[in-house]
């Protein structure tokens, strides 16, 4: 099922059925028990999936986005995280700091995970019994605040209001059954920037849920973002950072398209 949350004509936040004409077919009660109705409903707005309890990010997690880092395959997951204010919804614009300037500016198409229910010590075996369903997400990264300025720590630069676009739909298990052979891309302006499988991840999904959860109880929507391939713009010569006026598209197979205009943030005077 390909579940999609948005706003109805009356304001009123929503969980539908997207079906295979475009239109959706409401369901009832909450993201981790919903129940299917007969009621065709209008989308006035579409809104991220989830609203996340926590978002787990991964680092260096493609072994050619490794080498074109010049880093070495990690021993461990690489992890970091993103605070919940990063979440944006489909369509609506990734901001550009500008009181906490940046100007390298990074996409990253990513698969993403949600969590479904409580999960602590996980194996490899019943990793994925935890998985609610896989959506699309863009790890928007402000590189200079990531690696120049972030005291050795990524989260400074992952965590800016908007960068973390989730969407546009969640897809159930039953339909994404391995989420380690998907197509996945980034095009930027009608241009394919990334474009690769996610087979290429070190840690693959199972091997992700399982580490994160040692000793550490992942929460119903906590949202697992699994790294990002090879094609991104700090690794380009030129370098190729995200400016306004752009357009970004990040899709992966059998989820959609998740695509987010480009603003520069409007400071203010105090």
């Amino acid at each position: 099922m390909k579940i999609i949350r948005f706003l109805d004509s009356q304001g009123q936040v929503r969980y539908g059925s997207l079906q295979a004409d475009g239109s959706a077919l409401a369901l009832s009660g909450s993201l981790f028990d919903l129940r299917p109705t007969d009621e065709r409903t209008d989308v006035a707005k579409l809104l991220a999936p989830v609203v996340p309890t926590a978002i787990f990010g991964i680092g260096l997690n493609y072994r050619f986005h490794a080498e074109e880092s010049g880093a070495k395959v990690p021993q461990y997951p690489i992890l970091f995280f993103k605070a919940p204010n990063a979440l944006q919804n489909p369509g609506d614009p990734i901001v550009l700091p500008t009181a906490m300037k940046s100007d390298k500016v990074d996409y990253e198409c990513e698969l993403a995970v949600v969590i479904g229910k409580s999960c602590k010590n996980a194996t490899r075996e019943n990793a994925l019994d935890y998985v609610l369903g896989y959506t699309c997400a863009n790890d928007v990264s402000a590189r200079d605040w990531q690696i120049e300025r972030g005291g050795g720590q990524w989260s400074r630069g992952k965590t800016f209001d908007t960068f973390c676009p989730l969407g546009p739909a969640l897809v159930t298990t039953d339909e994404i059954p391995n989420p380690n052979a998907l197509k996945i891309k980034t095009v930027l302006n009608g241009q394919t920037v990334q474009d690769w499988n996610t087979d290429d991840m070190i840690f693959d999904v199972p091997a992700l849920i399982e580490f994160l959860s040692g000793s550490t109880t992942l929460l119903p929507g906590t949202v697992i973002l699994t790294g990002t391939p090879h094609g991104v713009g700090m690794a380009r010569t030129p370098h190729l950072w995200l400016s306004a006026g752009d357009t970004v598209t990040v899709e992966v197979e059998g989820i959609g398209q998740l695509t987010n205009p480009v603003v520069e943030e409007t400071v203010s005077p105090q």
